[in-house]
């Protein structure tokens, strides 16, 4: 195979190191004492230059943070200004340790948006472009020649002064475009580690887990890339190969040049153990690198697995059919952006296979290392893309970006049994950057990606989502369908797939679904929904995603509640059970994120589809997929987030229970409603639906499965029989919502009554909360209940407050001039 590198802009010295990730048993996570700065400086003196004597001046302002952090931790959201796009500055004191004699000083970046130079003192180091590759950056001569400096190092107390510049700069040269779907952020949003490495050392281990189709035999073969800037000519690897339960199965020790790359170790392993969905078994090499006393410890783990795309037929995974029960993710989280720490990954990635998901597509970049291995540990079967998304086809260095990536995350992923496909891009069919769209140029490069994609690795496939003159070059391909949603019915979701596989050597549908405001609910969810053409197609077409003008479709004229959209997704379950040449399905997205081209949503500047809020909280849509899913026994009555429900007094209203159960039985009022039992085909709700009579005021609906593992859900509800006329007034109560570090949480809730005080139950005006005093609104999180600006969900509103233990008022208003703001006191 054939080693494509990217070398890094190192000003000192004249090592180069890959891209992949430096693998030590010397590692730190730099996670604190770290200072940033908004904005730029006039040059790299000013992170570094001492006060004046008797002097406490500091100018700049800079201001403590703890790693991972991101430039737009609440601003990507805020619902009054675009996101920051610029400069950033991260400035610490490292305390250097290295255990080695000559060893090597290096800093791991896991990914820093988007463009990123690093400093030691006052000299430049190094630089990188893109802002999701994993790279890393030798300090080792800076470091010494800092050291070599007492007065230096008596200033900074024996410490080396680290600087990082990050700028997320808008450039049309760069990838991901800026006409993207989500934003483009910045800072150092992943972990940042220092490393130390002996003289020579393992860059990265490339390991080759190959089944034979019969699935009895496989061959594994392990190969190691060096850095080795003293060109050191003899070590000796010791590589120890264990089973998932941790048995020894490989013991060799062999004299290695280790220049370039190098085979460690062949072999043929009889009755692997398998690595699938449901049990992924993972075997771990350990390889320790000795030279002149020193050694270095590198541990990878594989798995043997055999996958199949079947030509206009299902995906096999080890000689069975698989349906790829999928979703997407972005780095993207409620109050951090992208600087996800590794318990709120593992917590996303927990929730995700609790929801049955086998499968996910990593839109639209390549993400943490973290992920893909829990992907591993999960079996979670993974698409991988880089950011080639949207604008069009920029210039030389576009294209030299797009190619390093691609080559940087097979190298940096290779070894993730989880990992089956490469995206070369998204949507690039889709122009505008640039005063150029040539689609014969498009094809051109996405032949390029494809060669290089199989070049670097022949063992998985490459794919695209949505580019239909692209659609021949790529091994798999997605187009676009997302019926019910940005055009026709979801009752053409079957034809239209069908129509699409047809087209193509191996298909799968990535991206499907739409947009819900969580806790907004409706008695009639296809209200204005009558003039929406069926059996037209289902293709997103140019402006589909505005909510303005165009055709009838549902994401402009729905009403965007979860009443809807379970519906929706409750019919593409139910039919791709039927679907028996479908590779699968990937829902878009699991959970909501930020994009600066969606201002007037709901919730401003969120994309709603995901099925779990952007703080992980599950919309009703989630239940639905566990009951389709999920094998662990669950029950859900619809409506949790719905706490009034409306209608005529003795009117029959439908009741939807979700659950993955045999036969589950209702009770609506101390009355029993009989016992159904579950048929995936029996829309909706697998046949759980029962009309039932409500009384006016509170009711109790009780849930229960019948069987040898009962499990129950109970919901209790009022029930509203009068009419309301035209908002007239906002009524607002403050729920206590337990304790935290910094002071007491209470929610300010607010309901639309017209002048009567009956509730408005289906207004969706903007409610906007401001506060003054002590406390401080819990806002900009990107959530139903976290933003200051946010439509009401069946005319209530709410949001958290911090009370600092202090005193603020609270205002609420909304966007009827007639209605009066009303203040809350806490």
């Amino acid at each position: 195979m054939k080693r494509l590198i990217y070398t890094l802009c190192l000003i000192i010295g004249c090592a180069t190191l890959s891209e992949a990730k430096v693998l030590t048993g010397h590692k730190t996570r730099l996670t604190d004492n770290w200072l940033y700065l908004r904005g730029d400086i006039g040059n790299i003196w000013e992170a570094v230059r001492p006060a004046a004597p008797g002097s406490s001046e500091c100018v700049p302002l800079w201001t403590p943070v703890t790693l991972p952090h991101c430039f737009n931790a609440t601003d990507a959201v805020d619902p009054d200004m675009n996101y920051y796009q610029g400069p950033g500055w991260y400035k610490t004191l490292l305390d250097i340790q290295n255990p080695y004699p000559n060893g090597r000083i290096l800093l791991d970046f896991e990914g820093a948006g988007q463009k990123t130079e690093v400093y030691i003192y006052t000299t430049r180091v190094a630089s990188h472009i893109g802002g999701y590759d994993e790279w890393t950056a030798d300090i080792t001569e800076a470091v010494q020649a800092f050291v070599s400096t007492p007065e230096c190092v008596q200033r900074f107390g024996g410490k080396v002064p680290l600087s990082i510049r990050c700028d997320n700069s808008r450039d049309a040269e760069m990838i991901p475009s800026d006409l993207s779907d989500f934003n483009v952020y910045g800072g150092l949003y992943r972990y940042l580690n220092l490393a130390y490495v002996p003289e020579v050392s393992i860059d990265r281990v490339q390991i080759d887990a190959v089944l034979d189709k019969n699935l009895k035999k496989a061959t594994l073969a392990v190969q190691a890339f060096f850095y080795n800037p003293s060109d050191i000519r003899k070590t000796t690897a010791h590589i120890i190969v264990k089973s998932p339960s941790g048995k020894i199965i490989l013991n060799e020790e062999k004299e290695v040049m280790p220049l370039g790359k190098a085979s460690l170790l062949t072999a043929n392993i009889q009755k692997p153990e398998l690595w699938s969905d449901e049990d992924p078994a993972l075997y771990t090499c350990e390889i320790t690198l000795h030279h002149n006393g020193q050694e270095q410890k590198a541990i990878e783990r594989f798995g043997f697995r055999h996958f199949e795309f079947v030509e206009k037929g299902p995906f096999r995974l080890n000689g069975s059919r698989l349906l790829l029960r999928g979703t997407h993710r972005h780095e993207d989280h409620a109050g951090v952006g992208a600087a996800m720490t590794e318990e709120q990954m593992r917590a996303e990635m927990t929730l995700m296979k609790e929801m049955g998901v086998n499968f996910i597509r990593l839109g639209h970049y390549q993400q943490s290392d973290i992920i893909l291995s829990l992907c591993d540990e999960l079996g979670i079967l993974v698409w991988e893309e880089i950011p080639w998304c949207r604008g069009g086809l920029g210039g030389e260095q576009y294209q030299a970006q797009a190619k390093r990536m691609l080559t940087n995350m097979i190298h940096t992923h290779y070894n993730h049994p989880a990992v089956i496909i490469w995206g070369l891009g998204n949507e690039n069919d889709w122009p505008n950057d640039f005063p150029e769209f040539d689609k014969g140029k498009i094809r051109s490069f996405m032949k390029e990606l494809h060669e290089l994609a199989h070049q670097s690795d022949d063992s998985r496939v490459t794919a695209i989502r949505r580019c239909d003159f692209c659609k021949d070059i790529v091994d798999v391909y997605s187009p676009s369908i997302w019926a019910g949603w940005y055009r026709g019915i979801f009752t053409d979701y079957k034809n239209a797939s069908f129509h699409e596989m047809q087209q193509v050597k191996h298909f799968f549908h990535a991206e499907w679904g739409g947009d819900c405001h969580a806790r907004r609910h409706a008695e009639d969810p296809f209200i204005n929904l009558d003039k929406i053409e069926a059996g037209k197609g289902a293709d997103e077409r140019a402006g589909d995603a505005s909510l303005y003008g165009g055709n009838a479709r549902a994401s402009k004229d729905g009403d965007w509640s979860e009443s809807y959209m379970v519906r929706l997704i409750d019919w593409h379950l139910k039919e791709q059970e039927t679907m028996d040449w479908l590779t699968g399905a990937a829902y878009w997205p699991f959970k909501d994120f930020s994009t600066p081209v969606r201002p007037e949503n709901p919730v401003p500047y969120v994309n709603q589809k995901g099925v779990v809020e952007r703080d992980l909280t599950p919309k009703e849509t989630y239940y639905v997929f566990q009951s389709y899913w999920a094998k662990k026994p669950m029950i859900h009555i619809y409506g949790h987030t719905w706490p009034i429900r409306w209608g005529k007094p003795e009117e029959m209203k439908e009741i939807l229970v979700y659950s993955n159960c045999p036969q589950v039985e209702l009770i609506v009022n101390g009355v029993p409603q009989g016992i159904k039992k579950r048929n995936s085909q029996d829309y909706p709700a697998a046949g759980l639906h029962w009309n039932c009579k409500l009384q006016a005021g509170e009711n109790t609906v009780i849930a229960l499965s019948k069987g040898k593992a009962v499990v129950a859900d109970t919901l209790r509800f009022v029930y509203e029989t009068r009419t309301w006329g035209k908002p007239a007034q906002l009524q607002a109560k403050v729920t206590h919502c337990g304790g935290e570090s910094s002071g007491d949480i209470s929610m300010v809730e607010v309901q639309l009554t017209d002048a009567k005080g009956v509730p408005c139950l289906d207004a969706v005006n903007y409610i906007e909360f401001g506060l003054a005093g002590d406390g401080q609104l819990i806002e900009n999180q990107g959530t139903s209940t976290g933003s200051r600006k946010v439509q009401a969900y069946n005319g209530r509103a709410a949001i958290r407050v911090d009370k600092r233990k202090g005193e603020s008022v609270v205002s609420v208003r909304c966007d009827i001039p007639e209605v009066k703001t009303v203040f809350v006191r806490l």
